[in-house]
């Protein structure tokens, strides 16, 4: 793994329909802030919200992007495209993986200008 794999992340994310989930990963991959984008269907959240306990269906995104730019670009693109007033946005370090693969994301996820 080079020095700059070490940058790659998997960020994960809720989204309250299929249609909300795939938009949003649409518009992740236009801006070059993801390179791939999985979209895994019917999960069952449980979670406190307003001093109760909520339970919903939702979509979970597994985002692969890079650490880079994570607080400045990613969170408030996110924020600003996501319906929940509080979206899930967790960041999770990619530590190993298939070379040619860590390659390949970091290539997707190189600015837009580069």
């Amino acid at each position: 793994m080079t020095t700059h794999q070490n940058d790659l992340i998997l960020v994960l994310i809720t989204a309250p329909s299929v249609e909300v989930a795939e938009q949003l990963a649409r518009q992740l991959l236009q801006e070059r802030l993801a390179a791939c984008v999985n979209l895994i269907g019917s999960v069952h959240s449980l979670y406190w919200w307003e001093g109760e306990i909520q339970s919903d269906s939702e979509i979970l995104l597994i985002v692969k992007t890079r650490r880079t730019g994570f607080e400045e670009r990613f969170i408030p693109f996110v924020k600003a495209h996501h319906p929940y007033q509080v979206p899930e946005i967790l960041a999770v370090p990619i530590l190993t993986g298939n070379n040619q693969y860590l390659q390949w994301l970091m290539q997707e996820t190189r600015p837009k200008s580069a």
